[in-house]
């Protein structure tokens, strides 16, 4: 179980700045195809506020996949039930 989260912490450690590289892209690809004027501008807007709400939560996915790849996750609680590896 503790190798499943720290390979998962590698994953999750990929995936944020993937997710932001992505976005990025589509953003720049969405703005580029609006119709110029008040579209353009809303939509620039509206991928604005969607980068703005989602660059926080990249950098928490990495963060959190450090510290599993780390081992921080490999503790279990006191009472836990679960079975030793």
């Amino acid at each position: 179980m503790n190798g499943l989260k720290k390979g998962l912490g590698l994953f999750w450690m990929i995936l944020g700045p993937a997710s932001i590289i992505f976005l990025f892209l589509q953003a720049y690809e969405k703005v580029g195809l609006a119709a110029e004027g008040v579209q353009k501008t809303n939509t620039a807007l509206q991928w604005g506020i969607i980068l703005f709400i989602f660059i926080p939560i990249s950098a928490g996915l990495v963060i959190f996949g450090y510290y599993a790849l780390k081992g921080e996750y490999d503790q279990r609680s006191e009472g836990s039930e679960e079975a030793a590896d």
